[in-house]
C-alpha cells in the first residue's frame, strides 16, 4: 500500500512491517516492538500495534504510514 508520507491511515486492520533491516536499527528508531511485524489497528487516527494480542505500541497514523510498510489484513 503506497501512501505520501503525511497521509493518514483509514480505521481498519493491517500488518505493519518494519522499514528497518535489523532489530538493531529498529530499536533505535524506537520500533523494536514491532520488528519485524506486527498487526495494526487504526482507529480515529491511532494506530495500536499488537503481538499475540497484547498491545505492545502506539502512534498516530500518520507516523505509522510514514515509518512502516503497511499491508491491509
Amino acid at each position: 500500500m503506497t501512501r505520501m508520507k503525511n497521509e493518514a491511515l483509514p480505521n481498519g486492520e493491517y500488518w505493519a512491517m518494519c522499514r528497518e533491516r535489523n532489530v538493531i536499527s529498529a530499536a533505535a528508531n524506537g520500533h523494536s516492538q514491532v520488528f519485524p511485524k506486527a498487526r495494526m489497528t487504526v482507529k480515529d487516527g491511532w494506530a495500536f500495534f499488537q503481538r499475540d494480542g497484547v498491545e505492545v505500541w502506539t502512534c498516530n497514523a500518520v507516523y505509522a504510514a510514514a515509518n512502516f510498510n503497511v499491508q491491509p489484513v
